[in-house]
């Protein structure tokens, strides 16, 4: 390794803070270790989240989940409940739950440039109650995911700002990429053309989205 990298290297929270100013009191105090009115408006109205798991071996993931406005059902001020709709079966997620409980979320709403964080532990259900309350076009889950709130913010719009995520300004012609089925084909070995692989890519969408 280079030896002027490992000089730059910041590797105490110490020297990490000494280079950044003091935590606003607005930053300082938005914690909550519950779902308050706002941030339960906010999920309600947000049909997309992300979130973050931790591997066995001490890798990450993170992962989408999307679905229409109101998908993730919050029973209670403590608890979030996410149904698991068809994926591509890795299962990555949902493995790392059952070694790992600790998650963190995002959500997002179309739109708006602030975001909200929710931190806690995760477990899998499969409650046919809690299910069947779930399920769209007559399709119930296999799973839900069921996450203790154990903090809850609301992040401000810097990011998504710079970004301007809703903005037509990088929106860009889907043409400019290859195929999902392309650009994996070129990654690995399946056995498959790229135009068989799309194909395959396509017919999953279009008949397990539920």
């Amino acid at each position: 390794m280079d030896a002027t990298a490992d000089q730059d290297r910041v590797e105490t929270e110490d020297e990490l803070r000494g280079r950044y100013g003091k935590v606003s009191p607005l930053a300082a105090k938005k914690s909550l270790p519950r779902i308050d009115p706002h941030i339960r408006h906010f999920i309600g109205l947000s049909p997309f989240c992300c979130i973050a798991t931790s591997r066995p071996d001490g890798g990450a993931d993170n992962s989408p989940r999307g679905d229409a406005p109101g998908f993730v059902a919050m029973p209670d001020d403590r608890t979030l409940l996410i149904p698991d709709r068809p994926g591509n079966n890795r299962l990555d997620t949902m493995s790392n739950i059952i070694a790992n409980p600790k998650v963190g979320l995002i959500f997002f709403i179309p739109g708006v440039d602030e975001t909200v964080r929710v931190n806690g532990r995760a477990s899998i259900t499969e409650d046919p109650d809690l299910l069947a309350g779930m399920a769209v076009n007559g399709k119930t889950p296999k799973t839900a995911i069921r996450i203790d709130v154990e903090e809850a913010f609301l992040h401000c719009s810097k990011a998504l700002r710079r970004a301007k995520l809703w903005h037509a300004d990088y929106k860009i012609d889907r043409k400019t990429l290859p195929t999902l089925g392309q650009m994996i084909t070129d990654q690995v070995e399946t056995g498959m053309t790229a135009d068989e692989a799309e194909a395959r890519v396509q017919d999953s969408i279009k008949k397990t989205m539920y």
